[in-house]
């Protein structure tokens, strides 16, 4: 089995894991005012791209 010669500097470690880190959600805002993930319907009025997708959750 291989084995390492040397000890990996935390340095060297951590610019292996630069890219694992988990993505921020795009979240933009909707005409009511309430926060929706982009390309989603608004759960709160029901609207998606300036037509009504779903009935209103507070209906």
């Amino acid at each position: 089995m291989a084995l390492p010669k040397k000890k990996t500097s935390r340095s060297r470690r951590n610019m292996r894991r630069s890219h694992d880190h988990v993505a921020v959600p795009n979240v933009v805002l909707c005409k009511c005012g309430e926060p929706v993930l982009s390309h989603c319907a608004c759960n709160a009025c029901g609207n998606y791209k300036d037509r009504q997708a779903l009935t209103p959750a507070n209906a």
